[in-house]
């Protein structure tokens, strides 16, 4: 977004796995730049080092080579205690699996990061009463108290993109994150993630499916560890998919 500032940069970003004969470049020099409020779905084929790529935007993993800036933080170099504690402070997650502890309700999966939270650290009544307001803005008040066994796929994916928010992240990564849906459900999410992005979050996302890219402002093209394409995407995402969803309710 022009003027903001940027969130995400890499210079010659490179991965390699193994050596010799067994080297694997999966990701061979990568410069991408993302500003804050931007909405962004990096897609490949498979091996095409689109998740190696995430893992590392997400302080997962470091570069074998390259930098990788973060709000202004060079974090290439970071140990991985360094980088455990950027995830819990600036960076939000939505898997495809959801990752929600099945013994634990909605309401406490969400509680969860605020309770690591090493600074700025609440009362439980707070966090019940914080998490509570989040479970709100995804539309799940009424499951608050119900274990993930008892929701549905897409319920889940709510819980853990409530999760996600809880602690104000700079940043919102998620991997997949309609991969376990329906159709409809995986519009439904999408378009929560596109409400968010609306409200001025940075949300970069994986996908491999195109209609879901579509709601993104933003793709970037990974092709066997290189940069392949980066382009605007000019369709109006969040009104064309309401309109498919509408039509697909009509069939049935």
């Amino acid at each position: 977004m022009d003027g903001s500032p940027l969130i995400i940069e890499t210079l010659a970003l490179k991965k390699v796995y193994g050596s010799g004969d067994s080297q694997v470049n999966a990701l061979d020099g990568i410069d991408i730049k993302i500003s804050a409020g931007e909405f962004v779905a990096i897609m490949g084929p498979s091996g095409s080092g689109k998740s190696t790529l995430l893992n590392i935007l997400a302080c997962m993993d470091r570069p074998t080579d390259g930098q990788y800036i973060l709000a202004g933080e060079d974090v290439s170099g970071y140990s991985r205690k360094e980088l455990a504690f950027i995830r819990g402070r600036q960076l939000g997650f939505v898997f495809q699996s959801y990752n929600l502890l099945p013994r634990l309700t909605a309401l406490d999966n969400v509680m969860l990061p605020m309770m690591y939270q090493r600074e700025n650290r609440v009362h439980a009544d707070q966090r019940r009463e914080i998490a509570m307001e989040v479970l709100a803005s995804v539309g799940l008040t009424d499951r608050a108290h119900h274990l993930p066994n008892q929701l549905s796929g897409g319920q889940q994916q709510r819980v853990a993109i409530a999760r996600a928010l809880i602690n104000h992240p700079l940043l919102i990564l998620a991997d997949e994150p309609t991969g376990n849906l329906d159709t409809r459900s995986s519009h439904e999410i999408m378009d929560l993630l596109h409400t968010l992005h609306a409200s001025g979050r940075t949300i970069v996302m994986v996908t491999h499916e195109p209609d879901i890219a579509h709601y993104t402002e933003r793709i970037i093209l990974i092709r066997d560890g290189r940069l392949a394409s980066d382009q605007k995407n000019g369709r109006p995402a969040l009104a064309g998919a309401r309109s498919r969803v509408e039509m697909e309710g009509r069939a049935e």
